[in-house]
């Protein structure tokens, strides 16, 4: 049996829940975009709204709600705010669930061959 200290085989109750939050609240097309807009940078609300297609209200109640939950962070310069991920977690997790995505898909998902997949792919 191998024996890997990264995953927990059970977890208690209280570290569940709190997984379903994070499911939860990475379950919109619109927050999967914006964790992947940030993945290596930081960005104010304008830039991720032309970035995901959305207007710029509708991205700022996204990142409040994936603020509240400490998936970004904020950093203010002057009258604007820029936004990044708490961590590389959620980007783990939004990357994960694409390459699951492509399982259902794909006999030969294009991560098992070393490839990115394209946009069309995650459509």
């Amino acid at each position: 049996m191998h024996a890997d200290n990264d995953r927990p085989t059970v977890a208690d109750r209280a570290s569940v829940d709190l997984a379903v939050e994070v499911f939860s609240m990475l379950a919109d097309a619109t927050r999967v975009q914006i964790v992947l807009a940030l993945r290596d940078t930081e960005l104010a609300v304008n830039s991720l709204a032309e970035i995901v297609d959305k207007s710029p209200a509708a991205v700022s109640q996204h990142l409040a709600k994936l603020r509240l939950a400490r998936i970004v962070l904020t950093r203010n310069e002057g009258t604007r705010i820029f936004y990044r991920l708490a961590n590389e977690h959620a980007s783990r997790l939004v990357a994960e669930a694409l390459f699951q995505g492509e399982h259902s898909s794909s006999v030969d998902p294009a991560h098992h061959r070393g490839q990115q997949p394209t946009r069309s792919d995650r459509s």
